[in-house]
């Protein structure tokens, strides 16, 4: 149960990503647009790198669940979880460069979960009137989270995946 508030958060992310990443449809742009998005990415990519530093040196994995009354996160799984997402949006960007629509969800996930970010940690160093591990690199998140979805709506066109 340790893991029942981020999977509520984490799965309530997904769904937005989801239902973004079918709104807006398959990749339409030239190859410019197509760039930019890319490195917006990997500017999201390099920005969530220091953001799970940050985490896991202020213990997140401990912090999260207690707030909500749960046993911490084991370090193995925590850790796990952040490496495969990490892995995922790297793969991600040499797929949308080759103009894979697949790649579309886990970035718009990026871009979600980073806007995210910089709402909840804020939220929760408030509720715990503490620094909240993540707090520090928030804002920064929210910034990248920002630009990446400036960056993917560019490419996407709008109406639903194509054929």
């Amino acid at each position: 149960m340790s893991l029942f508030p981020s999977i509520i958060a984490l799965s309530t992310m997904a769904v937005v990503a989801l239902v973004i990443t079918v709104a807006r449809g398959g990749i339409n742009a030239d190859s410019a647009a197509l760039h930019s998005a890319a490195r917006m990415a990997i500017l999201a990519i390099v920005c969530q790198v220091l953001h799970f530093a940050e985490e896991v040196g202020g213990e997140l994995n401990h912090r999260l669940p207690e707030y909500f009354g749960f046993d911490p996160i084991a370090m193995e799984t925590f850790l796990g979880i952040n490496v495969v997402a990490l892995m995922v949006w790297a793969l991600s960007v040499p797929a949308l460069m080759a103009r894979v629509s697949a790649a579309l969800f886990p970035l718009w996930f990026l871009a979600v979960a980073s806007v995210s970010n910089a709402l909840l940690h804020p939220a929760l160093a408030i509720a715990t009137s503490d620094y909240f591990p993540g707090v520090l690199t928030s804002p920064l998140m929210g910034a990248a989270g920002l630009l990446l979805t400036r960056g993917l709506a560019r490419i996407t066109k709008q109406g639903g995946l194509a054929p």
